[in-house]
């Protein structure tokens, strides 16, 4: 059978990439179609888009490149439509996938399946009218959606554990390296590090990595490493980090955190990762206009947690620096209390145990497969 992903971001191009591998499994003749990234290419198929003509955020940087969006969206409809596949499977980024199951639900009888439900229980509820109606089959990742769309607005879905969990697993499993082969590969130096994770986009590296590695550089007990994004040029990062001691490392972040002291972490998929590698962490966002942001956020967000650890278990188990709280001076402080305090970095551990325990034990890539090619052989 056929296949056709969408995916916008990196994290979204692990995720489809261990999909296609599952699919492949279940259905030895599938064939992909998709705007994607190099983990899918890798898989097999034909990427017709790469996700870096997609990944654009923010009112401005939005604004400024929406010929190209709207003419990748564009194309993306007649693309599907002429390729006619047997499912259309997209994965998070709401603002551009939940136009394209718009149009592919008006006009044909492509079944939608959504891998990765957009955050609607955060923000922009009113779009689950949407869903509704254009997405067929929706597969969850995160064990609080069942309750927000089945109770609360009537919508089933299918429940299939955490990608994120499973990835997390299957390295530790598989790889268990000491600091000092680690510091050898990537020239570092036997002081404890500090782990950076500032997102995979240049805006979100560009608001938020300054003041992280200001916060972060006045440990000089302490050794900085920065993540660097799949698709991020190494000239990029290099003018947030000439000159100020940080090494950038890509392609090797679950490396990184297996040897991380702590980390500053910017809210996202890296948020949850972290938590799961055991690495005491701080989430900082920043934002523009902090007062107009922090008044909209508590008016229009439906939920107390920006970060997905503590969405996930329930409760603040990582601090949160967003909007107004945003400094490096507030970074800093946590920085101290997350290396220097032992009782402060056990009970947030205990945290992450929690968050191991709802979200641990499960395939979803494996799960989700199986249920598109059945859902497939019914029709």
């Amino acid at each position: 059978m056929k296949y056709y992903l969408i995916v916008g971001e990196a994290s979204g191009d692990l995720h489809a990439s261990r999909l296609m591998k599952a699919i492949k499994r279940e259905d030895p003749a599938a064939q992909f179609r998709f705007f994607g990234g190099d983990m899918m290419s890798s898989v097999g198929g034909e990427r017709v888009r790469h996700y870096r003509e997609l990944a654009y955020m923010g009112f401005i940087p939005v604004l400024l490149h929406l010929r190209t969006i709207l003419g990748n969206m564009a194309w993306c409809k007649k693309d599907i439509m002429q390729w006619q596949p047997d499912a259309l499977i997209l994965v998070d980024y709401p603002g551009f996938n939940l136009k394209i199951a718009r149009y592919i639900h008006a006009n044909s009888d492509i079944p939608v399946c959504y891998y990765i439900s957009p955050k609607i229980w955060a923000w922009k509820e009113w779009r689950i009218k949407d869903i509704r109606r254009d997405v067929d089959h929706m597969f969850s990742i995160l064990p609080f959606e069942i309750d927000f769309y089945e109770k609360k607005h009537r919508y089933p879905i299918c429940y299939v554990g955490n990608p994120t969990a499973e990835e997390v697993r299957q390295y530790r499993e598989t790889h268990n390296e000491t600091f000092a082969s680690f510091a050898s590969r990537h020239s570092l130096s036997q002081k404890p590090v500090i782990a950076l994770l500032a997102g995979s986009r240049k805006q979100e590296i560009k608001d938020n990595l300054p003041a992280m590695i200001a916060a972060a550089s006045r440990r000089d007990d302490c050794q900085l490493v920065l993540a660097g994004a799949p698709g991020i040029e190494r000239d990029y990062y290099a003018r947030f980090v000439a000159g100020k001691g940080v090494t950038v490392v890509y392609d090797d972040t679950y490396a990184l955190l297996s040897h991380a002291r702590a980390a500053v972490v910017t809210s996202g998929t890296a948020t949850l990762e972290t938590a799961l590698f055991g690495v005491p962490q701080v989430v900082c966002y920043e934002t523009p206009l902090h007062a107009i942001v922090s008044a909209l956020r508590k008016r229009l967000l439906s939920v107390q947690h920006v970060s997905l650890v503590n969405l996930i278990a329930g409760e603040e188990v990582v601090k949160e620096l967003v909007a107004e709280k945003f400094s490096a001076d507030n970074i800093h402080a946590e920085l101290v209390r997350l290396l220097d305090d032992e009782d402060y970095r056990a009970r947030m551990c205990d945290g992450y145990d929690r968050v191991w325990s709802l979200i641990g034990d499960s395939r979803p890539s494996e799960r989700t497969a199986r249920e598109i090619v059945e859902i497939l052989s019914r029709r």
